[in-house]
This record gives structure tokens, sequence and C-alpha cells, in this order.
């Protein structure tokens, strides 16, 4: 087994919210997914890699098609690859990978195994008409999802080996050699509502007839929505600003190479962005907010519509109630259960709750949030729509929905805030993590104040940093923190 391969595995040790909501018309972003196994990039316009086989690092540039068709459990991928250099060399390539998909619904979670099903790929050099023909192809990736009600998570790992016959022209004759390529690689991301990233390593090792050659991949692909405020500048005008949703799309490409036997060490970097797009979202106009301190929370979530109130009031400083709390977490992640019309031969649908509407408009986001568990009902009638929430309540929906309450420590550790001993015990996990990830501050006497009464200006600030963290919080963490420091 080659090195690297032995060195890898050690290393293994709401409808959509535009739609369902009146006043948005918002529209989930496409994952993120870097492009092949081959460190390249792409936009809407162009694809662009590296090619190290002839011992120099080669540039190619050009078209780049990947389509995606899922069947009864097994998700079909299809590459299309024609690429040339500026020195006039030709690279094409067609590969259709197949993914077998396990649901493990009790765990929440889906595995993957991927296999190659077909694969063409040859490169003509242009200035000793060299060939290089893919005649073999193994390849191998396995990963798992673990799907949370705000975002999925997930990691896989690939081993694979390429080998090519190299057709090159030595005197008066044509010589065919081969060349032997191992990869090594693994791959982390997210995805949620508001954004994603796929960050993948691939180490390479490129056995030739002059030598052996090393070279290491680092990709990284993001998709991210982002609300900005847009100030109104007219002074004889209704309203004074709004916000508006930037969508923006970009993958980054390191290559660090080490070809003894020609081009030497060096390291090589691409990089694609997509156009951004814009969504202009509604202006809201309260009367009772103007000098409030959380006014800028309060705009930004009616402006996304997770706040949908008629009043021109909106009274921040009012008990949050768990129903709207619920259902505004709900929406901010797209979290809603989709279902058929009533028909004049179907029963009108029974609450889960004797204080739940199935004609509320959003009981569809409190039903989903019921059953991915992010929320508990008061008793076996009611769920306590109307019942005001607590610091700690709130904090327990939040840290739920992003599926992290697992990674408070131990029980029987202290959190650090003196008032520790009165958070309630079934809260401290979700306390703990939610300090942890900075959503939630003390006071200026260090006390969390996990049994008051949440108001709704400080309801929105909660959901506010909530929206933070899925918008940039995790892609720092898994591009940033991955991509340059690992």
């Amino acid at each position: 087994m080659n090195i690297l391969i032995k060195k890898q595995m050690k290393k293994f040790s709401v409808y959509a919210i535009a739609i369902l909501l009146i006043f948005t018309i918002l529209t989930p972003t496409a994952s993120a997914k870097v492009p092949d196994f081959n460190g390249g990039v792409l936009d809407e316009y162009s694809y662009e890699e590296v090619f190290f086989l002839t011992g120099y690092p080669i540039t190619f540039t050009g078209k780049a098609t990947v389509t995606e068709k899922e069947s009864k459990n097994q998700l079909t991928s299809t590459y299309k690859f024609n690429l040339t250099s500026p020195a006039g060399d030709k690279l094409t390539r067609n590969v259709v990978y197949v993914s077998d998909l396990k649901k493990h619904e009790t765990k929440g979670q889906t595995t993957s195994n991927t296999t190659v099903k077909s694969y063409t790929e040859k490169v003509t050099i242009a200035s000793d008409k060299s060939t290089y023909t893919l005649d073999d192809y193994q390849f191998s990736q396995g990963s798992v999802i673990d799907n949370r009600p705000a975002t999925d998570y997930y990691s896989g790992n690939v081993i694979a080996r390429k080998i090519y016959i190299r057709n090159q022209k030595v005197g008066k004759t044509n010589e065919n050699k081969l060349i032997t390529v191992y990869m090594t690689g693994k791959d982390v991301g997210y995805k949620n509502f508001w954004g994603s990233t796929d960050t993948r390593f691939v180490d390479y090792e490129i056995a030739t007839p002059e030598g052996t050659a090393f070279v290491t991949s680092k990709v990284s692909d993001s998709k991210s929505r982002v609300l900005e405020y847009e100030p109104h500048n007219p002074s004889l005008s209704s309203f004074v600003g709004g916000h508006v949703v930037i969508s923006s799309s970009n993958i980054v490409s390191e290559y660090e190479y080490n070809i003894p036997y020609n081009a030497g060490t060096g390291t090589m970097y691409l990089k694609k962005e997509k156009v951004p797009t814009l969504e202009r979202l509604i202006v809201p106009k309260f009367r009772d907010i103007a000098n409030h301190w959380s006014k800028p929370n309060i705009e930004k979530l009616y402006s996304l519509g997770i706040f949908d109130e008629s009043s021109n009031f909106f009274s921040p400083d009012a008990a949050m109630k768990k129903g709207q709390f619920t259902a505004s977490v709900a929406k901010a992640v797209d979290l809603r259960v989709l279902e058929a019309k009533p028909t004049s031969r179907q029963t009108v649908k029974k609450g889960l709750f004797e204080d739940l509407d199935p004609q509320d408009p959003n009981y569809v986001f409190i039903e989903s949030a019921i059953n991915k568990g992010i929320v508990s009902p008061k008793n076996d009638k009611l769920f306590g729509a109307n019942d005001s929430l607590t610091r700690a309540e709130a904090v327990t929906i939040i840290v739920r929905s992003l599926g992290l309450e697992g990674r408070a420590p131990s029980p029987g550790y202290k959190t650090k805030f003196s008032d520790d001993n009165k958070i309630p015990k079934g809260a401290k996990d979700s306390i703990y993590v939610a300090s942890e990830l900075g959503l939630i501050d003390p006071d200026k006497k260090n006390r969390i104040n996990a049994n008051e009464v949440l108001t709704r200006g400080k309801a929105s600030q909660l959901l506010v940093r909530y929206l933070n963290f899925l918008e940039s919080d995790l892609k720092q963490n898994y591009r940033d923190d991955m991509f340059y420091f690992d």
C-alpha cells in the first residue's frame, strides 16, 4: 500500500419560505458542491483546473457540466469536461458516479457509498503530440450526513486509483508507458436554508517512469445569503430604508506540488465567483419601535417574514409567546410540513394539541418543530402556545434545531455564569452550547437569567444571532478554519 494511503488512513482515525409567506420571495440556495476530484473551480461560465502528469503544472480552462439524477435511493452524478490550455493542449473527460443512499430514520442520518460507473479521459499535449489516456479508474467514497432540523452536517472519505497510458514519441518511435495516480481524500460540509459549504482535501501520489510526484489539493465551495440594510435617502418618502438579501457563491482552490524530477515544488491558486443575486424585502412600519434598542433586529425579522405582524404596533417589551417563537425559528430555517389541500372526501386535519389550530398559518411550522423534537409540549393535551417563554426555553429550542446539544460536557459540569444553580436541568446543555457559540451573553453581574420571561425585543435579538450563526459562523468553521489552518 502506498505511503499516501497509509498516511490518509491514519488521518481518517415553511412551503419554501418565499412561497408560504405572503411578504417574502426568498428561495433556498442550491447546495455548495466541489466539482469532481481534481481540485478544479467552476462558476456559471467556465471551469479551471491544474494538470500535473507531464511533470509540470498545466492550467486548463473550458466548459464543464454537472448533472445529478436521484431515483430509488440512488444518486447518479455525471461530469463532462472539455478544456484547453493557453499552449493549445486539450483535455476531455466524462465520468459518471453512482451513489447508493441509505436512510437511518431512527438515527436521523443518511449514509452513502459511491463508485464510478463509467469514465473516459484523454489529454493531448500540443508541443510533442504526446497523449495521456485513462485506462483504468477504481474509486470508492463513503459519506455520512447527520440530518438536523436546521442544518445538515456531513463528512466523507475517498480512496481511488487511476492508471493512464502515456503515448510519447521517443526518437522515431512512439512508446507507451504507464502512469499510476493514487488518490486519498476527505470532505466535510454543511447545508442549510441560508448557505452551504463543501471543503475537500485530496492527496495524489503520481508514479511515473521518471519518478514519483506528490500533489495536495484543497478546494472549498461556499454559497451564502446575507441580509443588508439599504438606506432610502429622499426626505419626502413614506419609508427611510429597507433590507436586501444578497446571495453569493464562490469557490477557491489551492494546489501544493512536489515534482522532484521536473517542476520541483510550488503552490498554485484558483478562484471562481458567481455574480451575486439580490432580493429586495418588504419595509416594516411599526410605530412603537423607533427608539427601541432592538429595532434593527425586529425590522430584519419582519422583512424576512419570520414575523408577520398585521398591526402597526409590535410591543417589543411584551412577553414572547411559545407558539410564535417556535414558528419563528422554524420559518428562519424553512422548517415546515408540506401538506396536500384537503379534498371534499378528506377529513379536516385535527390539531396535535387542543390549543393548536390547523387553520392557523403558523400551525405547519409548529407541527414540524414538534415532530423534529426541537420543542416539547406543555402536557399531553396542551402545547402551551400562548404561554410566556423563558430564556432557557428559547435557547433550548434554538440549540436543538442546530442539533448541537450533544456538544456540552459530560453531566456534572458547571457553566461560567454566577447563577448556574438556577439554570433548569433540562436546559443546561443548551445554555452551555449557546454561550460557547456566542448566541447568548450574561448581564453585567454575569447572570444568564435562565428563568426570566423573554420579551419580544430580546427574542428578536436571539433570533438574529441565530441567523448570523447560520449565515456566517458555519462558513467560517467549515472553510476558513479548515482550509487555512488544517
